[in-house]
């Protein structure tokens, strides 16, 4: 695995790095991307980064505003709906289909102790992240590295939807043991039901997102 993200072209892995900024909140909707700063942060070339940012542009999570350089998407309403029309499709299969003894659970109870973690920590930016490796590990159950790679720029746009709201301990806290479940599950060999338990999850977490999407708009 690691062989292979190493032999991606150059622009391929500062697109990958900067993705992984988006999806750990580290880069927040809105903001802007400075070619030169990002150039000397990440010891690349510009033109490696025009090309970086070009690809994260196609794929929605850059945007280029003549006159005024790079910035990182804000994402719809629209968008945020169909994001989840994704997940459903992506997350809920790969749970019907998951082995108890895959490594990816393994990977899911971490992310379910390191969000408790933070959530005694009242660290709600910390238990966000931890909540986008648990859904990451749910999908490496398909052990698929295509499923992997399209699913991380979902990730990325679903990180931004979150970026835009202000409450994370309203958006996070009832989900960590929402994910402890459907991992438990997981681990007593019960995939169907885990399946059916994230997709009440990702029903939940819509009206969740919407609504607060309403209010932004709302005071907007």
């Amino acid at each position: 695995m690691v062989e292979m993200a190493e032999s991606l072209p150059v622009a391929d892995r500062l697109a990958r790095d900067i993705r992984s900024m988006l999806i750990s909140g580290e880069l927040q909707p809105g903001q802007r991307v400075s070619e030169a700063a990002f150039s000397e942060r990440l010891n690349v070339s510009r033109n490696s980064l025009r090309e970086a940012f070009r690809l994260l542009t196609k794929e929605g999570l850059l945007q280029h505003e003549a006159n005024r350089g790079v910035f990182v998407s804000v994402p719809s309403m629209a968008s945020i709906m169909d994001i989840y029309r994704v997940r459903r499709l992506i997350e809920c299969g790969a749970l019907a289909q998951a082995w108890r003894l895959h490594p990816a659970v393994k990977a899911m109870r971490q992310a379910v102790e390191t969000a408790k973690a933070h959530r005694d920590r009242n660290d709600w930016q910390g238990v966000g992240s931890a909540n986008m490796m648990f859904h990451a590990a749910v999908v490496d159950l398909s052990d698929s590295a295509r499923l992997n790679a399209f699913y991380a720029g979902i990730a990325a746009e679903l990180r931004l939807g979150f970026g835009l709201l202000g409450d994370p301990e309203h958006l996070h806290a009832p989900f960590i043991d929402m994910n402890d479940e459907i991992v438990t599950l997981i681990e007593n060999d019960r995939p169907a039901e885990a399946a059916g338990r994230m997709n009440e999850y990702l029903t939940l977490s819509e009206r969740v997102i919407l609504k607060a999407f309403e209010k932004v708009s709302d005071g907007a």
